[in-house]
C-alpha cells in the first residue's frame, strides 16, 4: 500500500467513527420519557453529565441517572423526575 491508499483509507476510516460516534446510543422511541432518580445501580439507560455510558450509575436512585418509561409513568413513581439535562 502506498501513501496515497494509506492516506485515503486512513481518512474514510476516521469518517466512519466520526458517523459511528455521533449516534446516539440509545434513541428514544415515541412514547417514552427519561425518568430520573429511581434507577437501580448499573440499570441506567445512558449517560449523564456525571456518567459516561448505559449501566455505570454507582449508587441507587442517582438524581441523573435514568431510564426510558412510557409517557406519563414518571411522574405516578415517587421520588422521580422527568430527566432534562443541565445545560
Amino acid at each position: 500500500m502506498n501513501k496515497r491508499e494509506f492516506i485515503l483509507k486512513s481518512a474514510i476510516a476516521s469518517a466512519v467513527a466520526l458517523g459511528l460516534a455521533a449516534t446516539p446510543a440509545l434513541a428514544a422511541k415515541p412514547g417514552m420519557e427519561k425518568c430520573a432518580g429511581v434507577v437501580k445501580a448499573g440499570k441506567n439507560d445512558c449517560g449523564t453529565s456525571k456518567l459516561s455510558c448505559a449501566g455505570t450509575a454507582t449508587r441507587d436512585s442517582d438524581a441523573e441517572a435514568w431510564i426510558y418509561v412510557p409517557t406519563g409513568t414518571c411522574e405516578k413513581i415517587v421520588g422521580a423526575r422527568v430527566y432534562k439535562p443541565k445545560g
